[in-house]
């Protein structure tokens, strides 16, 4: 295979399905913790939120000047909800069993501070966020 053909759909290696339990409060009939499961999202689905998560503010001393400003906590959240694959958080039945519409509303609603914060942190993981880039270049050497 040339070097080329390495990057071709079919020859790249897919990203898993990553399970994770992220609460103890969420169990199954046995009273076993239940596995939530993450899958990375595009580049085009990362656009697509950042997007939604952008205004335009006045720049200071500058008028009728602005500037794009992201709305990272947004961004962070709308990302998670979009690499979460199970439980479906935009599932209507569960979101009306927690008194909330939309799935970042529901996320919020159903998990506690610590947890919540856990999931953003997978969701990171799981989108490639974590790889620090001297490790990378490390593994590069070796």
């Amino acid at each position: 295979m040339s070097n080329l053909q390495a990057f071709f759909a079919q020859n790249v290696e897919k990203v898993d399905i990553v399970e994770r339990v992220v609460s103890k409060r969420f169990k199954d009939e046995n009273g076993n913790p239940i596995p939530w499961k993450f899958g990375a999202i595009t580049a085009d689905v990362d656009t697509a939120i950042r997007r939604e998560c952008t205004r335009r503010v006045p720049v200071p001393g500058r008028k009728g000047v602005t500037m794009p400003e992201i709305d990272f906590e947004l961004y962070s959240l709308k990302t998670t909800v979009a690499t979460i694959k199970f439980p479906d958080l935009h599932n209507a039945e569960l979101q009306d069993s927690y008194g909330v519409k939309g799935a970042e509303a529901l996320l919020q609603k159903m998990l506690l501070p610590a947890e919540l914060t856990e999931v953003k942190k997978i969701a990171q993981e799981v989108n490639g966020f974590d790889v620090d880039m001297n490790e990378l270049v490390e593994e590069a050497k070796n």
